[in-house]
């Protein structure tokens, strides 16, 4: 046999080994995540169980809110049910990570850094970070918390927004964070901190229904989207998603749950 027929069968045999690896990795790496809850019947939520009105414990226990209603409202289009499961919100990328949870559904906020970790759906609400301060107090914009204590999520973005803001924060005495935001709104009830940095959604409905002594200022630590959190490589589920989720904005569903929990429609269009 001729040394270039040997050569070429070399480099023809090489070839399908190739072909036949790179087929075969595909298989591996081919994305099940919608087949997955549907063989199982069901997604599986985490959330931070004292998030309200996103999703929170009702006086029965329950978990109920506004992204619990939308969650409920996208399992049965999808033809599943939907399983809450409250986790440390410190340690939310590893529950997802793990596999312990297929999504993060509790008024999530999207930022560069999540986006390392998780995929996310489209933005379904905008939201700021609001300073609450109680009356009466001194503090009347970002400038008057230097050397001040203040209050915030551990792991949250009012934690990231407040860090991003360098004068603001090297300015403060102590930026205490918290499990939940519950927390520290009881303290600065009990005066133990001077004010909370919080989401707006979240510090407005516990004013509002606890009804509170409580200011939000004029100024606050900027605007942000929620969307849902998955796992990176979840692409068809995070697909399936997002056309269940913009056929609720759509049809009006969405409008509807907001203005269950807001009394207004303030669903991102």
């Amino acid at each position: 046999m001729k040394r270039s027929t040997i050569a070429f069968l070399i480099l023809a045999l090489m070839a399908a080994l190739l072909l036949s690896a790179c087929s075969g990795a595909q298989k591996a790496a081919k994305d099940d995540s919608l087949e997955a809850i549907k063989q199982a019947g069901k997604f599986v939520v985490g959330l931070d169980d004292a998030f309200a009105p996103m999703g929170f414990r009702d006086e029965n226990g329950n978990i109920v809110g506004f992204d619990v209603d939308l969650a409920k409202e996208a399992a049965k289009r999808l033809g599943v049910e939907v399983e809450f499961k409250p986790i440390d919100w410190d340690s939310k990328e590893l529950e997802l990570k793990n596999k312990k949870i297929d999504m993060i559904w509790n008024g999530l906020t999207i930022t560069e850094d999540r986006k390392k970790n998780m995929a996310f759906t489209k933005p379904y609400l905008v939201n700021t970070q609001i300073i609450i301060v109680p009356q009466g107090s001194t503090i009347k914009s970002k400038a008057d918390l230097a050397g001040k204590k203040i209050g915030v999520q551990m792991s949250s973005s009012s934690a990231e927004a407040v860090k991003k803001d360098k004068e603001v924060y090297e300015s403060l005495a102590e930026m205490v964070e918290y499990p939940d935001n519950l927390e520290a709104l009881l303290d600065l009830k009990a005066g133990r901190i001077d004010a909370v940095v919080a989401d707006e959604i979240l510090g407005r409905y516990y004013i509002e229904k606890r009804n509170e002594n409580f200011v939000i200022l004029e100024d606050n630590f900027g605007t942000e989207e929620y969307g849902v959190g998955l796992r990176l490589e979840d692409k068809a589920l995070l697909e399936a998603l997002d056309k269940v989720l913009d056929e609720m904005k759509r049809d009006g569903t969405m409008a509807e749950i907001s203005k269950k929990w807001f009394g207004e429609d303030i669903i991102k269009k």
